[in-house]
């Protein structure tokens, strides 16, 4: 039973659940860039797939699942249960560069789902646990293998692919860009650049934190293109929901000297278990080309649904991986100075807006995020300037629970469009807190 405080209320100490103090302290310690936490402004006690419970009672769809990282949704018995099982074994929880039996599992079910033109003659290398560490260890090889001095990387890109201690050589881009904007890159271009790349022996680092496991009805979004790149970025989705990252790359990438910094959380087993376990189910139950064929069907609708609403720019997406730009469609943005920010058109980009009109709407972005939060789907703001309105849901959602998704975006958009004079505030007004909706 959760710990009990006490309040006053008309003159008597009446009990009060610690875990409802806790959104009361939560604004006095926390940094401003949670915004997850903006997302979904309960106290999480429960999860299970598609559905989280607050302390309240409340549920919520959670459409953001996880930051995009849980493929399986939250709490799925497969990876409870290959936990469990490593915590019961006795096993050491963390060793460094050891191998392990739980190592060697996750390595073997990794090398059998990439591209065979990569899986014959890779390297694994593990890292810390956070994105940055992931993309430094994969700079690094490049750069001792070529001795050079230069990357080259996509406007809008992750921040982690501009944060190494030096400069690199090679060529890291995004299948699909995630934080800059649900955008996927068309297949003939990443095929250019592999061709470019190649001839001008320029490694090519392929980043599949966010596409990668199936996410965008691929394994690994660079199948789409058939494009095999030189080393390739893991985080994300690959750890079942724990924090693992690793980077692949061709054997003649390795020459690192011993003792190159890599984190030092790059053994820990229960990660390694639960991503082994991940990639087990969603490689055995077909889950990416489900993704592929639900994704599709998604984006139809909302595409259909946008077509309503000037004030949509474009909805983009792969799979499951879909994001709905939000723009000024009478020209008076809440982005001042945004004009000509405009993206090209992408693979599985469809333009919505009138030509001209392309300018990111940020404030409105949050007014449809808290709109579909009081109708229960949790979505999350993204975009190079905030303007967008992403989902990311878990590859396990059902064909019941994605119509449920799908009925609401429409009104949360009618609903915000209707007052644009609505700025950034609350996620929703006190006394009017989104109904349970399951």
């Amino acid at each position: 039973m959760p710990a009990k405080r006490w309040k006053r209320e008309g003159g008597e100490n009446v009990a009060e659940s610690a875990h409802e103090t806790i959104p009361r302290r939560r604004p006095a310690r926390d940094s401003v860039a949670r915004s997850y936490a903006r997302a979904l402004p309960i106290t999480p006690v429960r999860a299970r797939g598609l559905t989280v419970e607050g302390a309240d009672g409340r549920r919520c769809l959670d459409c953001h699942s996880g930051a995009g990282t849980l493929v399986l949704g939250h709490s799925h018995p497969v990876v409870l249960e290959t936990i469990r099982g490593v915590l019961d074994s006795g096993a050491p929880p963390h060793v460094p560069d050891h191998a392990t039996p739980v190592e060697e599992a996750f390595v073997a079910e990794l090398l059998g789902t990439l591209p065979p033109g990569l899986a014959g003659h890779a390297r694994v290398r593990f890292c810390g646990p956070g994105e940055g560490d992931a993309a430094r260890t994969a700079l690094r090889p490049v750069r001792a293998a070529t001795g050079r001095t230069e990357i080259l990387r996509l406007t809008g890109a992750r921040a982690c692919h501009g944060t190494t201690a030096w400069a690199e050589s090679g060529v890291i881009l995004e299948p699909v860009r995630y934080e800059g904007g649900v955008l996927p890159a068309p297949d003939p271009w990443t095929r250019r650049a592999r061709q470019l790349t190649a001839a001008r022996s320029v490694p090519l680092i392929a980043d599949e934190s966010h596409t990668g496991v199936g996410r965008t009805g691929a394994f690994w979004a660079v199948e789409h293109s058939g494009v095999t790149p030189d080393v390739t970025v893991l985080s994300g989705a690959v750890g079942g929901g724990l924090p693992l990252t690793a980077v692949v790359h061709r054997e003649d990438l390795g020459a690192v000297g011993p003792g190159t910094p890599a984190g030092d959380f790059r053994g820990n087993q229960l990660t390694m278990a639960a991503g082994a376990a991940t990639l087990s189910y969603v490689r055995a139950n077909g889950l990416a080309r489900r993704a592929a064929v639900l994704g599709a069907r998604m984006l139809d609708r909302l595409r259909g649904q946008a077509a309503e609403f000037p004030c949509v720019g474009a909805v983009r997406g792969r799979g499951l991986m879909i994001g709905v730009e939000l723009v000024d469609a009478e020209g008076e943005g809440d982005l001042p100075g945004s004009a000509g920010n405009a993206e090209p058109a992408h693979t599985g980009s469809r333009r919505l807006a009138p030509a001209g009109s392309h300018r990111p709407a940020p404030g409105l972005a949050l007014a449809v995020r808290r709109e579909c939060l009081r109708r229960g789907p949790v979505a999350e703001t993204g975009g190079r300037h905030a303007g967008e309105v992403r989902l990311p849901p878990p590859l396990t959602i059902s064909d019941e629970q994605a119509a449920a998704v799908l009925g609401r975006p429409a009104d949360a958009v009618a609903a915000a469009a209707h007052d644009r004079t609505r700025r950034p505030g609350p996620p929703y007004p006190p006394g009017n807190s989104p109904r349970p909706v399951l």
